[in-house]
């Protein structure tokens, strides 16, 4: 483990949970009547989250725990996730909702890709990704009444996504990278992150530890992506100089600080009325880019 101490499976598993336990407690990421809905892709970080999730939340029977599950449409890679998805809620008693690219912008991923290729846009298939799934998640979140979203970010994802905040030279999102909301916004579902400072390894280790299922083939975009590219240079600078990541979320957590004395203008997009700063959202820009309307 990160700390250096060696633990049979039993006590492993253990010490993951408490570790998960000490995060929400610390950070208040949950209220007693929360109304909870866990983003799940059937990967390996969403499912030890629902599992945790589901054995913490036992003992606050007023919070109602709900899965949700986004489709991108991506031939040979989602079956398994889907699948995956369903078989861990039904085993967990926790409701499924299922929704897709398709359904909430009439177009699956690879459909995106294949428009903006057309349009000689050199936007990655990840920039597409990434925001309209956050977009499904926040529609379909306010549908089902949620008051919070838990998402199976880890210590690596939250590690990468400083660096690319900063590589992009996106301030304001830097600041913005704490363990917690910042501020709420009208419309906006806020979002937490219960997995923030458990490593990767140590979470792929808890999954196998309890023997669920992993995918066997990765998604055919990735290697294509910024965060690839640091991820890989992470995990040599982390073998080389142990702690690393650590270092690098402490210290957005402690920019986050700075961040929560910022008040942030937040309007209705003009065309599809979701929160943003600015007169048209990211994902509504997005596919007006390619020629669709949201």
């Amino acid at each position: 483990m990160h700390s250096g101490h060696y633990f049979c499976a039993k006590c492993f598993i253990k010490s993951i949970e408490n570790r998960v336990r000490t995060t929400i407690n610390r950070y208040k990421l949950f209220d007693p009547k929360d109304r909870i809905v866990i983003a799940i892709s059937g990967g390996k970080d969403s499912q030890v989250l629902a599992a945790i999730l589901a054995k913490i939340e036992k003992k606050f029977p007023e919070v109602t725990l709900m899965a949700l599950t986004v489709d991108e449409g991506v031939p040979g890679y989602r079956d398994f996730g889907l699948r995956r998805c369903k078989g861990l809620c039904d085993e967990l008693g926790i409701p499924l909702t299922t929704t897709s690219f398709k359904e909430l912008f009439g177009y699956s991923l690879p459909e995106i890709v294949s428009l903006a290729e057309k349009k000689g846009l050199e936007l990655k298939a990840c920039t597409f990704c990434g925001i309209l799934r956050r977009r499904a998640i926040n529609i379909k979140a306010k549908e089902l009444g949620a008051t919070k979203v838990a998402t199976g970010h880890n210590l690596d994802d939250e590690a990468q996504t400083a660096l690319m905040n900063l590589l992009r030279g996106d301030a304001l999102r830097l600041l913005r990278l704490g363990p917690r909301p910042i501020e709420e916004f009208p419309g906006f579902v806020p979002r937490v992150k219960p997995l923030r400072y458990i490593p990767e390894k140590e979470i792929t280790l808890y999954a196998y530890f309890k023997g669920y299922p992993l995918y066997e083939v990765e998604c055919p975009y990735v290697r294509a992506s910024m965060r690839d590219e640091l991820r890989f240079i992470l995990n040599e600078i982390e073998a080389r100089h142990p702690g690393t990541k650590y270092a690098i979320v402490r210290a957005a957590d402690k920019l986050a600080t700075i961040g929560a004395n910022l008040k942030i203008r937040v309007k209705s997009c003009k065309y599809c009325g979701e929160p943003t700063s600015r007169e048209i959202c990211r994902a509504c820009e997005l596919l007006e880019s390619i020629g669709v309307t949201s």
